[in-house]
Order: structure tokens, then sequence, then C-alpha cells
């Protein structure tokens, strides 16, 4: 493969660095995919401690002949410009959406990538985005769900927290199920809140309730049934972010009669598509720390999905 540095840029002020990584063999044009990361900020690698899901992937997918666009998150590289600009109205739009169009158009406007074999790979809220990314401008050839979930972002912030309550000592239960009586109060009746309100209710990390308001009105399950596009949705069975019971297994409920929707569930894998260690909320961060990569399985099922597209 080979490595070229680029720079995405939907918004003169804010340039992003990111790779875009090519498989050897360009004697004709190849498919290419788009990497759009989780929630938070992320480098164009996705890497967390010692997990590089998107340098993996980008290496793996170019050794099967696909292209891919990898960059900066826009809050990795911009957070307190990104968040004094938004004056309270940050949303996804901003933080994820117009960047992973303009790598698409990116990846379009190169004589070596099939411009009609362009795709997008989302991982965690990535993967929830995908359909309204699509819809919205990306006009992808199809898409790749990589542990994201058809629910809303709050129900998913607040299942994570019933979660890891239920797992450390018990002397520290009672500060985990304040916090979670919190952002129960706090997201209660959000969808009744006017926008000027949601915009004066803080969350945390500088975002305020609108930021979950605009991205539930604009529901995942609704985009995601709208979409006609091919389908791959990836689960890891020990994902303890999303998980194969709920997140999964409504995927599954909401496309059963889709024949060109794909499902593979992972036995053993986390959140990242490594294997787990843990295998519980809590040690998340500290599973992070050994390095491992994704493996064959995963790699090969998104190349084939890709290649028989």
């Amino acid at each position: 493969m080979t490595e070229e540095k680029i720079v995405i840029c939907a918004d003169p002020a804010y340039p992003l660095n990111g790779m875009l990584t090519l498989p050897d063999d360009l004697s004709e044009k190849v498919p290419a995919v788009v990497f759009v990361h989780g929630s938070g900020s992320s480098n164009m690698d996705e890497k967390i401690y010692k997990i590089t899901p998107f340098r993996d992937l980008a290496h793996g997918l170019a050794s099967r002949g696909i292209a891919s666009v990898r960059y900066d998150k826009r809050s990795f590289v911009h957070p307190l410009k990104l968040l004094r600009a938004a004056k309270g109205r940050l949303t996804v739009k901003e933080e994820t959406i117009d960047d992973a169009i303009a790598a698409a158009e990116l990846l379009r406007s190169d004589a070596r990538i099939d411009p009609d074999r362009v795709f997008i790979v989302g991982h965690s809220m990535g993967g929830m985005l995908a359909p309204r990314i699509d819809a919205d401008g990306g006009n992808f050839r199809g898409l790749v769900i990589m542990a994201g979930t058809p629910r809303k972002l709050e129900e998913v912030v607040l299942d994570q927290l019933a979660a890891t309550e239920k797992t450390v000592p018990s002397l520290l239960r009672g500060i985990f199920k304040k916090q979670a009586a919190k952002y129960e109060k706090l997201f209660d009746g959000l969808y009744d809140l006017t926008d000027e309100e949601a915009m004066k209710k803080q969350f945390g990390g500088g975002m305020t309730l609108y930021y979950f308001k605009e991205m539930g009105q604009r529901q995942t399950a609704e985009a995601l049934q709208a979409c006609q596009k091919p389908m791959l949705i990836l689960q890891g069975e020990k994902d303890v972010q999303v998980s194969a019971e709920r997140d999964f297994a409504l995927y599954k409920k909401l496309l059963s009669d889709r024949e060109d929707v794909q499902f593979r569930l992972y036995e053993g894998l986390s959140h990242a598509f490594v294997p787990a260690i843990y295998g519980t909320i809590d040690k998340a961060a500290k599973e992070f720390k050994v390095e491992q990569h994704i493996g064959d399985a995963v790699l090969d099922d998104i190349a084939d999905f890709i290649r028989r597209q």
C-alpha cells in the first residue's frame, strides 16, 4: 500500500489533517471508504490508548484492494474554536457530518478512485450517523455500520451509566446512582424544550442539550429505514458500549425484510472489534491499554461486502 497526506476542509476555519491509503495495484480504478468516528474527540486512527481501529481497517482494506480516507475529527483538532463558534448550537452536523461528506467528495475527485463505489464505514456514533450522512449528501454506494445503534443517543448514555453502576464497588454505587438520576432528570422532557431552552442547558464538556435534541429529531431508526442502500452491520458480541442483545437485535428487527442488508456478530470481540479482555464497562479503558488489532474475519467481511456492490 501507499499513503498520502491530505487535508479535509469542509469549512476553511477547520482544516483537518488526514490520510489517503491506496492499494498497490492501481491498474484500474478502485473502490474506497470514508471512515467516520465514534463519539468524543479522536485522531485519524481513532486511537484509544493502544488501539487504532481506523489505521487497522485502512491498512487491512488496502491489502484487499480497497482505498480509504481517514482524518482527525473536528472536535479533536479545534475543540475550543468549535464550541465558541457554536454558542450552544453545536450539533453532529458541524462536528461530524460536513467533514464526512467533504471526505467522500475528495475521494470522488481522485482519478484513481471509482467515483461510483465510495462507501462509508461508521464506527459507534459514526455508525449511528451513517444513514443521515448518506442522505445529507454523502451519496454512498453502501454503508458499513460497526457497533452502532438505532436508538437515541441519550438512551445509550443512560444505559452506560446504569451498566457502570453495577460494576463499581458498593461504596461508589451511590455516586453513580446520583449521577444517573441527574442525567435522567436532565433528559426528561428533552423534546418538549424549545431550541433556545435546550441551548441553555449544559450537558458537559461544553455541550448543551441542543446537541441531543437536534440529533434525536433526526432519528437514527427513521433514517436507517429510509436508506435504500446496501448495508453491512457488524457487532462485537462482548461490546459493552452498545449491546448485541439490544442494539444489534434492533437493527435486525428494523431491517428484517431487506435482502440487501447483511449482519455479522463476532464472538468475543469488543466495541473496537478486537478480542475482549475483561468484558465490563468499568474496565473498558484498561482493556484498550493493551495493544491489539482488528483481525482478518472483520476485514474479510467488509472487503467482501464492498467487492460485491
